[in-house]
Order: C-alpha cells, then sequence, then structure tokens
C-alpha cells in the first residue's frame, strides 16, 4: 500500500482536478491511501473569514463558494448530488458565523478552516467516482485523534492507529482529508498549516505503507525556493536527518513533522512533481546522501526580532531565561533564531498578527523589549563563503547565529 498526497496548487481548479484523476488512473493497481489538501488558495480566504468574524466584522462567504461551484461547474452536470453536498458543508460554516464566537480564536479557527479540505476531497472523490475510479471517502476526523490543542494539535497515536488499521482492513482506495484531526469531544482540531503532508505520515504509519508520495508543482526537493534563486536545483536524495533538518528551519515543501513516523518505520517518502509525471523526484530515506552536494537555502519572510532585556540592565541568567520560555510557550510562539548577550536576549519569531503583540505586552511587564519587524531569516544548510555572500548582497545583516553545519541571517 502507497500513501499519495495532494497539494492545493494540485487541485486549484478544474484542470488541475482532472489533471490528478489521470495520475491516479495511471496507477489504479496499486492500493492507495489519497490525502488532499483544501483546493488552491481556499486555506487562506478561510482564514481571512476567521480573522473577520473574530474581530466583529461581517465575513462573506460568497468568494469561496463562487470559487468551489465555478470548479464543480466545469466538472458535474447541473442536476449532480454533489452541489447539495457542498452547499450543506458552507451552511455548517454560515451557522458558525451568525452568532458571537462563544470560545478562543484558535477554537473557531479549526472549526471554520477544516471545512476548505471536506469541501475539495467531497468534489474529487465524487469527480474520480464519476470517472470510474471507484474509491471511498473518508471523514479523516474518524481516525486522526488529537488533543485539544486547536491550530496545532498533538495526535492520540495509539488510538489512531487502532482506527486507522480497521479501516485500511476494509478495503482500498480510500480518500481522506489532509491537516485535520478531532478530540474525543467531537471537536474539530487541525495539524498546523500545511499539515496535509503530516497526516500522509500518519497513515504510512499507521498502515505499514511501502511508501508516502508527495505530489508538488516542483521536480522534488530543491535546494532553494525558485521564486529567490533562480538557480534552484532538484536534490535527487537525502537522508531523514537532513529532511528533518530542512523541514525545521521551515522548508516549505515538507511539513515538518511529516519526517519521525515515516522515519520510525523506515517507509520512504518520495516527493514528485504532478506537472512532470516523468520525473522520479527526490527520495528521503535512511542513511542516504545528500545529492548533488549543494548549500541549501531557506527563506522565511516577515519575521520579527526581539531583544529583551532585564529593566535594571543586569545580566540576563538562567531565572529570566526560564521565565522568558515560559512566556513564549504560554503565547504560543515559536523561536526560529535565539541569541545571548551579557544583557540582552535576541529572539526572531514569525510575525503572528495574534500572538506576537500579546507576547510583547506580557514580556513588557518584567522586561525592556524593542524590536523589528518586516525582516527576513535565510538559513544555509552546508553554508560556504560564496552562499553567504550571495544572501547578504544589498542587505543589512541584524543577526547571525553559526553552527558546524548551519548558518542563520536575519536581515533588513
Amino acid at each position: 500500500m502507497i500513501v499519495y498526497k495532494f497539494g492545493g496548487a494540485s487541485v486549484k481548479d478544474a484542470a488541475g482536478v482532472r489533471n490528478v484523476v489521470s495520475i491516479l488512473q495511471a496507477e489504479s493497481d496499486v492500493n492507495l491511501m489519497i490525502v488532499i489538501s483544501a483546493m488552491g488558495k481556499t486555506t487562506n480566504a478561510l482564514e481571512a473569514i476567521v480573522n473577520a468574524y473574530y474581530s466583529g466584522d461581517a465575513p462573506s462567504l460568497d468568494s469561496v463558494k463562487q470559487y468551489h461551484f465555478d470548479i464543480m461547474t466545469q466538472l458535474f452536470e447541473r442536476n449532480h448530488p454533489i452541489y447539495d453536498k457542498v452547499n450543506n458543508l458552507f451552511v455548517e460554516i454560515e451557522w458558525v458565523i451568525e452568532d458571537a464566537p462563544t470560545s478562543t480564536y484558535a477554537y473557531e479557527y479549526d472549526q471554520i478552516v477544516s471545512v476548505g479540505e471536506l469541501l475539495s476531497t467531497t468534489i474529487i472523490s465524487a469527480y474520480l467516482n464519476e470517472c470510474g475510479f471507484t474509491n471511498r471517502w473518508l471523514d479523516a476526523r474518524d481516525i486522526i485523534r488529537t488533543d485539544n490543542t486547536h491550530r496545532n494539535a498533538r495526535v492520540d497515536w495509539e488510538l489512531t492507529q487502532s482506527l486507522i488499521q480497521k479501516e485500511v482492513s476494509k478495503g482500498l482506495p480510500v480518500l481522506t482529508q489532509g491537516f485535520i484531526g478531532c478530540t474525543s469531544e467531537n471537536f474539530t482540531t487541525t495539524l498546523g498549516r500545511e499539515g496535509s503532508d503530516f497526516t500522509a505520515a500518519i497513515l504510512a504509519h499507521a498502515a505499514q505503507a511501502e511508501e508516502v508520495v508527495i505530489w508538488k508543482d516542483v521536480t522534488g526537493i530543491l535546494n532553494a525556493d525558485p521564486r529567490f534563486f533562480e538557480d534552484a536545483q532538484k536534490l535527487k536524495s537525502l537522508s531523514y536527518a537532513e529532511a528533518i533538518e530542512l523541514a525545521y528551519f521551515g522548508a516549505k515543501v515538507i511539513h515538518p513533522k511529516t519526517i519521525q513516523p515515516l522515519k520510525d518505520k523506515n517507509i520512504p517518502l518520495r516527493v514528485r512533481s504532478f506537472v512532470d509525471g516523468t520525473n522520479d523526484g527526490t527520495v528521503v530515506s535512511e542513511g542516504a546522501e545528500v545529492k548533488p552536494f549543494l548549500p541549501s537555502f531557506i527563506v522565511k519572510e516577515n519575521q520579527v526580532l526581539l531583544s529583551i532585556s532585564a529593566q535594571d540592565l543586569s545580566f540576563i541568567v538562567e531565572d529570566h531565561l526560564s521565565h522568558i520560555f515560559y512566556l513564549f510557550s504560554e503565547y504560543g510562539v515559536r523561536v526560529n533564531v535565539m541569541q545571548n548577550s551579557a544583557v540582552s536576549f535576541s529572539v526572531c519569531v514569525d510575525d503572528d498578527a495574534q500572538k506576537v503583540p500579546a507576547l510583547i505586552d506580557a514580556l513588557k511587564k518584567e522586561y525592556q523589549v524593542l524590536y523589528n519587524d518586516e525582516l527576513t531569516l535565510y538559513t544555509i544548510r552546508h553554508y560556504n563563503d560564496d552562499s553567504m555572500a550571495k544572501v547578504l548582497k544589498d542587505k543589512t545583516l541584524l543577526l547571525e547565529q553559526k553552527s558546524r553545519h548551519t548558518v542563520q541571517l536575519v536581515v533588513q
């Protein structure tokens, strides 16, 4: 059995859906579990609705509805039952946003944004059946059980594995959603942005899959994002350890949580192109060498650099650090880079409009806090002088952090 995962870019329009069908029909002799993300930029659109709803504005679903119905009219006849099914999913959101929020932002986020995956898989499962690729639509919330940490839920591995194995025993192929799960109280959760890769790894781990294939709009794992580096090259192979490093530092081609479940069961991960099916992509496996051996560049935009000092400018010591890290954990802010000097502790984080201002306010109660925003963080694996010069050209360096194999540069 093989797990296939298709991201939003692969199903952003009717042509993309037809292309996915062609890929799956070519693999009709393979036992498959298929994971599909929300279509195109639907997650971003639903996030905007959550933000409007939570801030007291009047959110509108019109553009998201129109987008999905435009795709459906190109795939189905007008009287097809799919229209009612999809409309009912939108009604679920409408029920939520009719009233004022009753819980936390993270909870409301999960209930609304998760519908994106339900929409895409409902449409694509129906179209696959129309095309003769018989499949079983499965609600991921019935098999992936989590705790109540909304927007970044932790998986109950023992229960999830049992539920997945029961579903696999009913027969394949199965088509399900990425990114979403469910608590024991039947509240929808999400696994973190880009969490569909992680879903594929969870399914593979539980079902002892032979391989996971992630279908992307690139030829494989590249040593750089081609939007920022015109000379980006494909890596033919790399190890689990290297992939974990790249994912940890923010390489978007793989979700950070994806690798460990595969490593535990020694399941290879292949990243392939849904645009060019003849390309064999990149294989991630145990002990594989990085081929070709090149510096890898990871870019994280929209960064904030915080400089935290004691009110009396005394040394930043263990007690201070313990309290500072407690606040970062309390407000759910992940540290991308940190550096300590005698009287200041500097931290680079993603600029989250919900979390970072609240964290800064909390820090200011006991510390002096200065910050710069609209920064960019470059991480270079296997760096050399040329690769650093390439990144720093025409930029102001605010912070540099080096280890044996990795350098991180915060620039303006």
